[in-house]
């Protein structure tokens, strides 16, 4: 939408997930360029300049969209598969298939990917990409131009491995980086990539995949690069009591200590999981602002545990949601965590008192804002922050009888979007994507799932 136009969404319900958790029963938003300009109670102001459209949301609750913290496109070629391992068997399983991805393949998964999130209310995505074969093609550029057709803002956290199974590593040897290779793709991948101003649509962050596929050095000197470059920073941390002995086998110390011995904690890292932290490990989170992406339905799926997320949040740890890998997430969708977290918390400690729908909500908005640093700009609905929004709809037979629209989005069945908006353009609308064919991108997605299947001699 053109600087100046404003759209004004009115009769709605709206859940703002501001500092003071606002909310509105019956309000309006108005979008001006790629801004919110205002909201509130009631009908919009009159005299507004420049309506290019209306929307009746009558039925509809409006929240911040969704922010998706992790994940791995590439998966999405690969979904069903060993689906009744832990976490290392299961990667065991599956590596020398992701060891043969090129960027066709890539390309179709990261569509395929993205899409299933922006149907169900995501607004900012990211990728965790971290298999780069060689002569497999321009990887980060695929995984980039697909979101920039999706129309979702998005953050590439550049991964790589380099310790291979003769080096006491799980991938195999033909699928990892040097050391010297890693660090010279990814501060390319910045230099050509990594957009830093406020409206950004595309970041890139440096991700050396997890403390059991890289070195000692890959972590040092990719913490240094992040730093030197001013870009954020990306791991999978405390996943598994294998990890945790894992760690302690070969560096003599827990994964939270390791990782700060490397550089690993502060306001500019987030990693992934951070299921088996014990106390130490959450204060140590919460004094150097390390950030925390929660991904409930993966840990279940691969049997690692229940994390500590209403002790993170107690501490003061920024904590989002993610969906990880469609691998180990076949669904691929971020709205279905809100749920997931909530539920699968209150089988932990805190029974009942471990979350509530609207701290579900924030995890989902709020909170993977912050963990992505992007808190000043998207995340809440307020004056001045970018119109990334969704309109849910909330009045049909699957919610009739909740009287709470935030308690009908996040605890009953999944809601239509009616409506999303990034940049204050409209990417989804009657829960179809506006910008990329769907129907294209399932055959795509089929066809090259059947060519990595056959390259891979599954």
């Amino acid at each position: 939408m053109a600087a100046g136009q404003r759209i004004v969404i009115e009769n709605c319900s709206i859940a703002t997930v501001d500092a003071h958790d606002t909310e509105y029963a019956d309000g309006y938003v108005v979008i001006a360029g790629n801004r919110i300009e205002s909201l509130g109670a009631g009908r919009a102001p009159e005299g507004l300049e420049d309506v290019v459209r209306r929307i009746d949301a009558t039925g509809h609750l409006v929240t911040p969209g969704l922010v998706n913290t992790h994940h791995h496109y590439y998966q999405w070629i690969t979904r069903g598969l060993a689906t009744d391992h832990n976490l290392f068997n299961w990667l065991v399983a599956l590596y020398p298939t992701w060891a043969r991805i090129d960027e066709p393949m890539v390309y179709a998964a990261a569509q395929g990917s993205l899409a299933m999130m922006a149907r169900g209310g995501v607004t900012t995505a990211m990728d965790h990409h971290y298999v780069y074969p060689k002569d497999s093609g321009d990887l980060s550029g695929a995984i980039i131009r697909a979101a920039r057709e999706t129309g979702v803002r998005f953050t590439l956290a550049r991964g790589s491995m380099d310790r291979s199974e003769k080096d006491g590593g799980l991938p195999p040897d033909f699928a990892v980086e040097t050391l010297e290779g890693a660090l010279a793709a990814t501060e390319a991948t910045v230099a050509e990539h990594h957009d830093a101003s406020f409206d950004a649509m595309t970041q890139v962050a440096v991700a050396p995949c997890s403390p059991f596929s890289v070195s000692t050095e890959l972590l040092r000197q990719g913490a240094e690069l992040a730093r030197r470059l001013g870009v954020r920073l990306h791991t999978h941390g405390s996943e598994t009591v294998e990890e945790e002995q894992f760690c302690k086998e070969l560096f003599g110390t827990g994964p939270t200590d390791y990782f700060e011995s490397t550089g690993w904690l502060g306001e500019d890292v987030w990693m992934a999981h951070c299921v088996h932290m014990n106390d130490s490990d959450i204060a140590a989170f919460a004094r150097t602002g390390t950030g925390v992406a929660h991904c409930p339905s993966s840990n279940a799926r691969l049997a690692a545990g229940i994390a500590r997320v209403p002790d993170m949040l107690a501490a003061g740890v920024p904590v989002g949601l993610g969906v990880d890998g469609t691998a180990s997430n076949e669904s691929g969708e971020l709205h279905t965590e809100l749920r997931n977290a909530l539920l699968i918390n209150r089988l932990g400690a805190h029974r009942e008192a471990a979350l509530n729908a609207r701290q579900a909500l924030r995890l989902g908005t709020y909170g993977g804002a912050q963990v992505l640093g992007r808190a000043e700009q998207i995340g809440s609905l307020e004056p001045g922050k970018l119109a990334d929004l969704v309109l849910w709809k909330l009045d049909t037979l699957a919610h009739a009888s909740i009287a709470d629209p935030v308690t009908a989005l996040v605890l009953g069945a999944a809601a239509p979007v009616t409506a999303s908006f990034v940049n204050g353009r409209q990417i989804v609308e009657d829960n179809r994507l506006l910008r990329v064919d769907e129907d294209a991108i399932a055959r795509a997605t089929r066809a090259e799932a059947r060519r990595l299947a056959e390259i891979a001699g599954r």
